[in-house]
């Protein structure tokens, strides 16, 4: 997996357990995903360099920065429109979901929005 695809599962699965737990530790993100402790420590601080996320040293909790939160937003924006947009051409969710999952990490701006309007409508 390339490093900005890793980063962006990484992002959208924290936001997505913050929607639904409010709390998200790297144990957290760890059961979600099935990866090894070490490669999501390694994600993690990966991200708390980029300036994405923050952790507490007391609790482990995970936080976004006002970037990390545009970045993890416009992620699970893509997943989202991308599964509608695939589902609407007659793919069932499941397959829609796995596909939009992984063209959400390559698909271009320009083309992101050309399929946004097709979805929309």
């Amino acid at each position: 997996m390339r490093t900005h695809e890793s980063e962006e599962m990484y992002l959208e699965t924290i936001y997505l357990l913050k929607k639904s737990r409010g709390t998200v530790r790297s144990v957290d993100v760890v059961e979600e995903l099935g990866y090894a402790k070490s490669s999501v420590s390694r994600g993690v601080n990966l991200l708390q360099k980029r300036g994405y996320i923050e952790i507490s040293h007391l609790t482990g909790d995970i936080e976004f920065t006002e970037e990390g939160l545009r970045k993890a937003e416009s992620v699970y924006e893509r997943h989202r429109v991308l599964t509608a947009a695939l589902m609407k051409l007659g793919a069932g969710r499941e397959l829609a979901e796995n596909d939009a999952c992984r063209i959400e990490h390559i698909i271009s701006p320009e083309m992101f929005e050309i399929i946004k309007k097709f979805a929309e409508n």
